[in-house]
């Protein structure tokens, strides 16, 4: 090890925690900083809504990796501190003791925070978020005291505690801003396969509703006030409404931000000293010809083997397409491609919908495959993976014949 200016990673993240990994995989031999607000070792947070809030995995077995590996990687530790500011000149990080750490380089991997419902009552007691392990404990002490959840927002987050709550017979209501959950992810006609998938599991799914008011008793909650004016009952809130990421640090210092931090497709932001990598990064993706930004599990994995590429000034190009996974009572889905809402122009089918063991496909105006879901059938990603690269015109009634193997499709 040298006594040289580390590499300093801001966020101990799973983004964060694997450009450590990779830059020592990459033999790395300078000092490498982790730097994180949590006092916990990086860990996983997608199980935090499954199979950790279910009671499956314990804390050992989200943790990333054990202490051991960051001493025998020469890896320094900075748990329960939050950098206050950068400043690219010096090349210093402020800690918040007023203390600044140098550094030789820097990668960015902020994450995201719950996006907070600015409603009267939302700060009581019995109201929820979800992003950390201790508040998926307080989840799982919820869960286990029965009573009435009220979960606002049908996204990934809400429609996977929702599954939780139902499996423990807790009564669950979920409401919706949209006409259907999922609806900006998957569009109207997945949508409304997740909107049965939980009205036949027992959720009263209120949709197209908003919110007008967490009401209180005592100073718990105690329901959700409907902009319809109705009342749903609760000794319990969830708010599930979406992430923010994190870009306060990098854009007081001066980087180029919009929704996310800029990177190109090296992963490398405006300052060619610093990358960002993992729910912040606004990516400019080689293969899609554009910027996106993709708050799932798979790019912080992913990127930071670019990442770490391009801080020890060997760039690769990160041209992964965006990959995420749910698990909600008996149905477990993948999804890979890029296909927003309003830029397809259909939705194809292999399978049965009425059973849930189907591949669903996104195709553009020339058959093209945009993206695909595999629900219950599985070791098709790479199939779906091919299709779209291949930027190929498909032949439909073959792609929705489930005798063809999708790889000869």
């Amino acid at each position: 090890m040298t006594t040289q200016p580390p590499i300093a990673i801001v966020g101990a993240g799973l983004a964060g925690a694997k450009v450590a990994e990779a830059l020592r995989d990459r033999d790395y031999p300078g000092r490498i900083v982790l730097i994180g607000a949590e006092e916990h070792l990086p860990y996983d947070r997608p199980p935090l809504s499954k199979g950790f809030v279910q009671g499956k995995k314990t804390t050992d077995d989200i943790t990333l990796l054990p202490p051991q590996w960051y001493r025998d990687h020469h890896v320094e530790l900075m748990l329960g501190t939050e950098v206050t500011s950068i400043d690219r000149s010096a090349k210093t990080l402020t800690l918040p003791d007023g203390s600044t750490l140098e550094y030789a380089r820097l990668a960015l991997a902020t994450g995201s925070a719950p996006r907070r419902l600015s409603v009267p009552g939302a700060d009581a007691d019995g109201v929820h978020y979800l992003r950390t392990v201790e508040q998926s404990e307080e989840l799982i002490r919820v869960l286990g005291a029965g009573g009435r959840l009220v979960i606002i927002g049908a996204g990934w987050i809400g429609l996977e505690i929702a599954a939780a709550a139902r499996a423990k017979d807790v009564a669950v209501s979920v409401v919706e801003a949209a006409e259907l959950p999922l609806l900006g992810a998957l569009g109207p006609e997945m949508g409304t396969v997740f909107a049965e998938l939980h009205r036949e599991h027992g959720v009263d799914l209120r949709l197209d509703s908003g919110v007008e008011e967490i009401t209180t008793s005592e100073g718990s909650a105690s329901g959700v006030r409907l902009t319809a004016g109705d009342t749903i009952p609760a000794d319990a809130v969830l708010i599930a409404v979406g992430a923010q990421p994190n870009i306060g640090l990098a854009k007081d210092a001066g980087l180029d931000v919009n929704e996310g931090v800029l990177v190109d497709g090296a992963l490398q932001t405006s300052d060619p000293d610093i990358v960002a990598v993992g729910d912040i990064a606004e990516h400019d993706h080689p293969l899609l010809g554009r910027r996106i930004r993709v708050e799932h599990w798979a790019t912080a994995l992913n990127q930071p083997r670019v990442a770490a590429a391009t801080l020890t000034e060997h760039p690769a190009t990160y041209d992964n397409l965006p990959y995420f996974f749910t698990d909600q009572y008996d149905l477990g889905m993948e999804y890979v491609g890029f296909a927003p809402r309003g830029e397809y122009s259909r939705v194809s089918v292999r399978g049965d919908l009425s059973t849930h063991e189907f591949v669903a496909f996104w195709l553009d105006s020339a058959d093209r495959v945009l993206a695909g879901m595999n629900v219950n059938v599985w070791d098709v990603t790479d199939a779906i993976t091919s299709l779209i690269r291949s930027g190929r015109s498909i032949d439909v009634a073959r792609l929705e014949d489930s005798e063809i193997p999708l790889d000869q499709v």
